[in-house]
């Protein structure tokens, strides 16, 4: 497993397949709420299992925090540290951009993932595409 970050259109349409994947089909959220302008400003990241992409994320830096969007992992790939890999190789990266804080938006069935990985939640619970989260931060 490797993850990387997208740097030609082949690595961008992976990471579409992954997303589309996970949020248009398993989870049924409309595709204009999934793909959206913000795609074309973010850095976009994604885990590979020899050719085939597994793993995506998008991350932004927004007033100075790293904002972690869209992370998602195919279900048969799910509790198999791929997630993990993901989140750490976008929190290296986003200190080697000297960002010290990162938030994220998650589902409330990925909670205990995130707390496992040091975020915090705050905040009231609010619908996402029709989903439950909660947002969430950690210092790096």
């Amino acid at each position: 497993m490797k993850c990387i970050i997208a740097h030609n259109q082949k690595h961008f349409y992976d990471q579409v397949i992954v997303r589309s994947e996970v949020f248009l089909i398993e989870q049924k959220v409309p595709i204009k709420e999934e793909i959206d302008v913000l795609d074309s400003e973010a850095v976009q990241f994604i885990v590979y299992d020899e050719d085939k992409p597994i793993g995506a994320a998008r991350f932004r830096e927004v007033e100075g925090k790293g904002k972690v969007e869209r992370v998602c992992v195919l279900k048969q790939y799910r509790k198999q540290g791929i997630g993990r890999l993901l989140m750490d190789y976008i929190e290296d990266y986003a200190r080697k951009q000297n960002i010290k804080k990162l938030v994220l938006n998650a589902q409330l069935s990925a909670l205990p993932f995130y707390r496992a990985l040091g975020y915090k939640e705050h905040g009231e619970i609010f619908l996402d595409a029709n989903i439950e989260h909660k947002t969430m931060d950690k210092q790096l």
